[in-house]
């Protein structure tokens, strides 16, 4: 007998429309034993998607999709919503090749109204659709559903300006559950937590004490901050305080309704019925709480985030967070370096967005608290905050993921390069990513950092390669850039030292006849796997910011064809770089460039993914003996 049989019934938001209001709880109930077990098999986000449980079938209850929008902002909780909405039986092929995606998708479903993978960016999708709505005159409606986290940032913010002073009929509904995957920092959260939602009575005097101070500190919204600081102060009893910290999103031009219950499906149904109704852009606080329905991911939403599976008994569950192994991931390589240079250089910071466990920084937090510095979901602001330190004499060390350093592009140019700082950038998840998918993949960086002056950029290809260059370009008096994989190296024997290698000059790791491969990074080790039945020279070029165009000369005259690697997108990239030097030495020889080609990759196993684009060893053999010929 199924342990779902009211959820089995319902295979579009059409069906659980037709259910009277009092079977939701069932509902909602059946909805979360069906999560623990799809993706207790599957693995996936975990706690974020049981906190949303309730919200899903609230939203999809009272409002009339696909034709009003539902933006999920991040979509670490969206299963529940790609539940009701018709993907129930593919639930057993989430992140898995030619699966379901682990966010939301437009391509993959109508419900899905707008692709994410990136936090803060519900609000201004759900706006543009609302304007679009409001000019077609076709009185659909707009909800974005934005986490506290995600709140952090500062294009939530640009957003709320925005749509605060639009009429359009937008609800915005904040999913208050104090975390994003690590526990939420900065003043906002706090705010939330005591100023807002909590008990107000015992508060009044930390809020008349505190709020022109926290709202200081509002990312991405200062003109409209200092407006309610003297707002706040203009006030004259600890009662309006209340009232004026229960109205900060009304300082928006937003109507506040909350907090709200977020797992009270009747409340939440009742409440958003009658927010449906209204007019102009409104905002509801609901209070979640993440692994809700799961003790141990209630306890420990950190670790829980993401779970690799979920044993039947009850017991601990494999996480996302590596396993300690025989071969470390190059993540943990950099948590150990960064934790032995911090010993050696008192100047040295960590700084993270929102990644403490992501860029292995847990240890480095434990042992130097005081140069450890959680900026929450703030890209643009951790690299001006590292060029600030830089100009001061620290020597700044941003941990950030390849795709999330493209939300910085512009503070990377302008607030760092420009002026020459000593800025170095842990570049974690630089190539192909694998479950996450294609808004993860670190597939631009190289291209993106290349043309940017001073930067220097290095691609280890071992594990010992990842410490000797994060040693090396730490030492530079400029900006750098060493971008490493996901997941574990080859197993190389990694020093203890904080050695140093010569910048800007590759190393022959076979010698070969007639072919030359240039390789970068992770493709070395497939490229010698190549190699050794394609009887060619190897190069692993350290550097692709300088390059070594001594050796890329001396391998040109010595070899009949020449061919590029690396795991980076073909335009622009490293290959690229290799092409401008034989042209401005006037070398005229056969080169093939392999890369990644111009296209959306899919999610799924890293070495399926890697295959597929001809990126394998085997597929580098069967590539370059098919073209040199």
């Amino acid at each position: 007998m199924s342990k779902t049989p009211l959820l089995d019934t319902l295979d579009n938001p059409q069906a659980l429309r037709r259910m009277d209001q009092d079977a939701l709880p069932q509902v909602a109930a059946e909805l979360r034993e069906f999560l623990l077990d799809s993706v207790g098999k599957t693995g996936g986000h975990f706690a974020s998607n049981l906190g949303a449980v309730e919200l899903a079938v609230a939203l999809h209850y009272v409002y009339n999709t696909p034709e009003d929008h539902l933006v999920w902002d991040v979509g670490h909780q969206s299963y529940p919503h790609k539940i009701l909405t018709g993907r129930k039986n593919r639930m057993h092929t989430m992140r898995q090749y030619g699966g379901l995606a682990g966010f939301p998708k437009r391509s993959e479903s109508e419900y899905d109204a707008f692709g994410v993978g990136h936090s803060s960016t519900s609000i201004g999708a759900a706006l543009g659709m609302a304007v679009a709505d409001k000019t077609a005159g076709n009185g659909r409606r707009s909800v974005a559903v934005i986490g506290d986290g995600a709140m952090t940032a500062g294009q939530a913010f640009e957003a709320l300006n925005c749509a605060g002073d639009m009429d359009v009929d937008l609800l915005v509904i904040l999913n208050d559950n104090e975390m994003s995957i690590s526990p939420n920092v900065g003043a906002l959260p706090k705010y939330l937590a005591s100023n807002v939602v909590r008990d107000m009575h015992g508060l009044l005097s930390t809020i008349k004490a505190q709020s022109s101070k926290v709202l200081d500190k509002l990312p991405g919204a200062m003109e409209i901050a200092q407006k309610v600081e003297h707002k706040i102060k203009s006030l004259a009893s600890e009662a309006d305080h209340a009232k004026q910290s229960l109205s900060l999103f009304e300082n928006f031009g937003f109507d506040y309704t909350g907090p709200v219950d977020g797992h009270n499906v009747i409340e939440l149904v009742n409440v958003l019925k009658e927010l449906r109704t209204k007019k102009g852009p409104q905002l509801l606080h609901v209070i979640t709480k993440k692994g809700n329905g799961y003790k141990l991911a209630e306890n420990d939403p950190v670790k829980y985030h993401a779970v690799a599976n979920l044993p039947k008994d009850g017991s601990a569950a494999e996480t996302g967070t590596p396993k300690p192994a025989a071969r470390p991931t190059y993540t943990q390589v950099f948590g150990r370096w960064i934790c032995d240079q911090a010993a050696a250089d008192p100047r040295l910071a960590a700084i993270t967005p929102a990644m403490r466990e992501g860029s292995g920084l847990v240890e480095f937090e434990q042992q130097f608290p005081e140069r450890y510095f959680d900026v929450g979901i703030a890209e643009q602001h951790a690299v001006t905050f590292a060029g600030g330190m830089a100009c001061e004499g620290m020597k700044p060390v941003v941990a950030i993921y390849s795709t999330f350093l493209q939300r910085a592009y512009d503070q990377l140019v302008h607030d760092v390069a420009l002026q020459n700082l000593p800025v170095l950038f842990a570049v974690d998840r630089a190539g192909i990513v694998g479950a996450d998918g294609p808004t993860h993949a670190g597939l631009y960086d190289l291209s993106f950092l290349r043309c940017i002056p001073n930067m220097v950029i290095a691609a280890p290809s071992d594990e010992n390669e990842c410490r000797l260059l994060l040693s090396t370009c730490y030492q530079l008096d400029a900006p750098a850039a060493v971008r490493y994989p996901r997941g574990s190296g080859c197993g190389a024997q990694i020093s203890d030292g904080l050695e140093t290698v010569a910048v800007g000059k590759g190393i022959v790791r076979r010698e070969g006849r007639k072919t030359a491969i240039f390789a970068f990074g992770s493709m070395v080790a497939p490229a010698l796997a190549a190699a050794e039945n394609l009887n060619a020279t190897v190069a692993d070029m350290r550097f692709v910011k300088p390059l070594d165009e001594a050796l890329i000369l001396k391998l040109a005259q010595n070899h009949d064809y020449l061919v590029t690697a690396e795991e980076n997108a073909e335009q622009g990239g490293a290959g690229s770089s290799v092409l401008e030097v034989l042209a401005k030495h006037g070398i005229r020889k056969p080169v093939l460039l392999i890369g990644v080609p111009d296209t959306v990759t899919e999610h799924g196993d890293p070495k399926k993914l890697l295959a597929d684009l001809g990126l394998s060893a085997e597929a580098l053999e069967k590539r370059i003996r098919g073209w040199a010929v």
